[in-house]
C-alpha cells in the first residue's frame, strides 16, 4: 500500500508541475490568458488531450525515478 500511495503522490506532484507550467504559459507575453482572463485560461489548459500528455509524463516521470531511485 505504502508504494501505491508513493506512486500516487510522485504522479500527482508532476501532473501539477504540468499544469502549473501551462497556466503560467497562458499568462507570458504570447498567451492569450492576459487578456480573456484567468477562468478561460483554466478551460484552455484542462483538455483531454492534455491530461493525456499529462498522465504519460508523470508514468514515464515515475517509472524513471524509481529506476534511479533503485539504482544509486
Amino acid at each position: 500500500m505504502k508504494k501505491a500511495w508513493r506512486a500516487i503522490i510522485e504522479a500527482g506532484f508532476i501532473i501539477f508541475l504540468f499544469y502549473s507550467n501551462l497556466l503560467m504559459g497562458e499568462f507570458e507575453r504570447s498567451g492569450m490568458g492576459r487578456s480573456k482572463g484567468l477562468v478561460w485560461a483554466i478551460g484552455d489548459i484542462f483538455t483531454a488531450s492534455n491530461f493525456f500528455v499529462a498522465l504519460m509524463a508523470a508514468l514515464i516521470g515515475y517509472v524513471l525515478v524509481e529506476f534511479l531511485r533503485q539504482r544509486f
